[in-house]
């Protein structure tokens, strides 16, 4: 025989063994083990030092607390209360009927957070709920605006 042959002889053998243990592992009922691919390392920047302590649910309400006169602990028992009367509430909607109410209410005394919380538990989106309320599409498209500037400013003062 010539060497090329034995060479390829002794590669379909291995191939075979290979392929007859792992399926004999996967007969039993055990999972084939599995290469994970290479990954690059990353090169950002872990978001906490080692040494930072992690945010505590209030604190991430610190700079908004700031901004509407209350404690970062009051803002996160009323979003926890907001929350169970309206599961599908987030953080965001939450700060936003805040700055919206706090940025209205002096001149639309019916738009109040606690309205504004209905409206969405109701379904209705902040504008929908807004233009409920006697505002007028762009009035509600320029509060939100607005709730968002300020709230994205207030964030930037507390870290």
């Amino acid at each position: 025989m010539k060497p090329i042959t034995n060479a390829v002889i002794g590669i379909a053998v291995a191939a075979s063994l290979t392929l007859g243990a792992a399926s004999a592992v996967r007969a039993q009922g055990k999972p084939a083990t599995r290469v994970q691919p290479m990954s690059r390392p990353s090169t950002t920047k872990p978001s906490m030092s080692a040494t930072a302590a992690p945010k505590t649910n209030s604190d991430a309400f610190k700079g908004i607390a700031a901004k509407l006169g209350t404690t970062p602990d009051a803002l996160q028992s009323s979003y926890e209360a907001g929350k169970q009367a309206n599961p599908k509430l987030s953080r965001g909607q939450f700060v936003s009927a805040n700055m919206v109410s706090h940025n209205l209410s002096s001149k639309h005394p019916a738009i109040t957070t606690q309205a504004i919380l209905s409206g969405l538990q109701s379904g209705k989106s902040m504008g929908q709920t807004l233009q409920g309320l006697g505002l007028s599409a762009k009035d509600a498209e320029d509060a939100e605006r607005q709730a968002r500037r300020d709230a994205a400013e207030a964030q930037r003062a507390a870290q």
